[in-house]
């Protein structure tokens, strides 16, 4: 799956993985470097000055705040008027946190302090490309349940007719906006943004509308009602024939991965679905009309 395309380097944002590289590279007696300034995304010349860093548009910011961010392992932060904030929000309806954690490569998604992403052994940008493969083949509609910072709909909107993405958080959206690699998610032709329950959302769609679902639900603790009968039984109405529905559900090897899947099973089945397939490598099953 192909990265998402390059945007204006004054959406600059950092982690502690970016600023230790150039910390480093000041040390060194370095007075220029190239180095990301959008979370590994794309690399630019970065002048190592006096006072701080710069490009050759524009200076970013003083070395005290780029150690500050060097001493956050798990945080993100935008780059703006020579100054730098946490990318983070709170949404008083819904009661939760939402942020940006950084890993080697695109950043995760983080909600009242459960990663939405995996990130052990795998980006969550190759996390979402795991899930696309095991749906394969994408075309006609997908439909991908549940947003997040946008990859799936990305990486899907690659090969697919037309994507349609629902998110029930404006928080999620808020962290995809300010996150370098969610910015083809605003900008595809292909991919059509719904805010809202993806349980109450999919009962507008007519009978046999998608081919492919890519459903990637949060834990149940947050979002039971995705793991329920009643939504199964919809997404195999909206399923054409012969269509898939690929079921993210946690690691298999883990207590609570061998528990939900075994529950999840039953129910797709009793919804009508004939195969149920596993995708131990995306950390999910396939299930077919």
């Amino acid at each position: 799956m192909e990265k998402s395309k390059h945007f204006p380097l004054a959406f600059v944002v950092l982690s502690g993985i970016q600023a230790k590289k150039l910390l480093q590279a000041k040390a060194g007696g370095l007075k220029k470097i190239t180095a990301s300034l959008d979370l590994g995304l794309s690399q630019s010349e970065i002048r190592l000055e006096l006072n701080g860093i710069a490009t050759d548009e524009q200076p970013l910011l003083d070395w005290r705040q780029l150690q500050a961010i060097a001493d956050w392992e798990n945080k993100c932060f935008r780059v703006l008027n020579g100054s730098c904030e946490e990318i983070r929000t709170y949404s008083e309806s819904s009661q939760r946190s939402f942020s940006l954690f950084p890993t080697a490569e695109a950043p995760g998604l983080m909600i009242s302090g459960f990663a939405m992403h995996r990130f052990k052994d795998i980006s969550p940008w190759w996390a979402a490309w795991a899930m696309i493969r095991a749906a394969e083949p994408i075309q006609g509609r997908v439909l991908d349940t549940a947003t997040g910072l946008g990859y799936t709909a990305i990486g899907a909107a690659q090969k697919a007719a037309a994507v349609i993405s629902i998110e029930r958080y404006p928080g999620s959206l808020e962290m995809a906006r300010s996150n370098p690699w969610s910015q083809e998610l605003f900008n595809h032709p292909g991919i059509r943004l719904i805010a809202g329950d993806s349980n109450e959302e999919i009962v507008k769609f007519a009978d046999e509308y998608f081919n492919i679902i890519i459903h990637d639900p949060p834990s149940m603790s947050l979002a039971g009602d995705l793991y329920g009968a009643a939504f199964y039984r919809q997404a195999w109405r909206v399923l054409a024939a012969n269509g898939r529905m690929f079921h993210y559900l946690g690691d298999p090897k883990s207590e609570s991965g061998r528990r939900v899947s075994k529950g999840v099973g039953v129910r797709l089945q009793a919804a009508g679905f004939r195969r149920i397939i596993p995708k131990p490598f995306a950390h999910g099953v396939l299930a077919c009309k």
